[in-house]
C-alpha cells in the first residue's frame, strides 16, 4: 500500500471517513483540502449495479455541466464543402478532412473533442485504432456524429462543458465536475447535472439500485463519501 506524505495526511484528518456527506458539505470539504499549488480537477466517482460485460447495459452518454470544466477545450472538426465554414464560424480550433486524418494517422491528436459530419465517418473509420484508445473516436451515441446543420450547437457545447459519461470495468463511473477554484454552488451544480443526466440515461436492463455509492474527490487529495439519498434529491438553486 503506498504511504502518503504530510501534506496528504494533515488534510486526511479534515475527511470523517465513516460518515456520508450531503453534496453540500461534501463539496466545501473537497474544496477545503484541495490546497495543492496548482488548481485542482474536482471528479465524482460512481459505483453502479450495471454489468459492463453486457452490452444492454453499457453506459455511454454525454452531459453538459452549466459552469463549464475550467479549462480551455480544443474542439477538431472532420467535414467538408460548406460545413468547413460553419464549424470555423462556430469556434472549432481544427477544421479539415483528409489533411486531418493524415495528421492523426501519423499521430497527432492535440486535441479534446473531435466531431465529425456523416459524410466524413467512412474516411475517419481508419482512425479507431489512434483515436479509440484515447476516447476520441467521434460516435453518435456521444452527439459527436451530427449533420451540418447540427455542427454549430455540437461545438458550442464541447466548449461549454460537454463531459463523457461512460462505465469502466469495474461498473464504476469517473467524471470531472470541475476545478478547486469553482465556487461551491457552481460545483454542486454541475454535480446535480451530472447525476440528473446518468439516472435519464439508466440502462433499463439494470435491476435493482442503480447507483450503489459515490465519492467526490480532488487531484491530490483524499475522497468524500456522499450521502446517496441527499445526492439523488438535491436541488440547485
Amino acid at each position: 500500500m503506498p504511504k502518503h506524505g504530510k501534506r496528504y495526511n494533515n488534510i486526511a484528518t479534515e475527511v470523517d471517513r465513516d460518515r456520508a456527506y450531503t453534496p453540500q458539505e461534501a463539496v466545501a470539504v473537497i474544496k477545503k483540502t484541495a490546497n495543492a499549488k496548482f488548481d485542482e480537477t474536482i471528479e465524482a466517482h460512481l459505483r453502479t449495479g450495471a454489468d459492463p460485460r453486457h452490452a444492454e447495459q453499457q453506459i455511454r452518454t454525454v452531459a453538459l455541466l452549466p459552469h463549464g470544466l475550467g479549462k480551455t477545450v480544443r474542439v477538431l472538426v472532420f467535414t467538408q464543402g460548406d460545413a468547413v465554414i460553419t464549424a470555423r464560424e462556430a469556434g472549432a480550433d481544427y477544421v479539415g478532412s483528409d489533411d486531418l486524418i493524415q495528421q492523426i494517422d501519423g499521430g497527432w491528436v492535440e486535441f479534446d473533442t473531435a466531431i465529425a459530419t456523416p459524410d466524413m465517418m467512412g474516411r475517419v473509420g481508419r482512425l479507431g485504432r489512434v483515436l479509440g484508445r484515447k476516447g476520441l473516436m467521434p460516435n453518435p451515441r456521444t452527439g459527436t456524429v451530427v449533420q451540418p446543420q447540427d455542427l454549430r450547437k455540437a461545438i458550442e457545447d464541447a466548449k461549454k462543458g460537454r463531459v463523457e459519461v461512460r462505465l469502466d470495468r469495474t461498473s464504476i463511473i469517473h467524471v470531472p465536475i470541475g476545478k478547486a477554484s469553482f465556487q461551491e454552488q457552481a460545483l454542486l451544480d454541475n454535480l446535480v447535472a451530472l447525476i440528473e443526466n446518468i439516472n435519464r440515461n439508466r440502462p433499463s436492463a439494470v435491476k435493482g439500485s442503480f447507483i450503489r455509492s459515490s465519492y467526490l474527490s480532488s487531484t491530490m487529495g483524499p475522497s468524500v463519501k456522499l450521502d446517496l439519498t441527499a445526492l439523488l434529491t438535491v436541488k440547485t438553486e
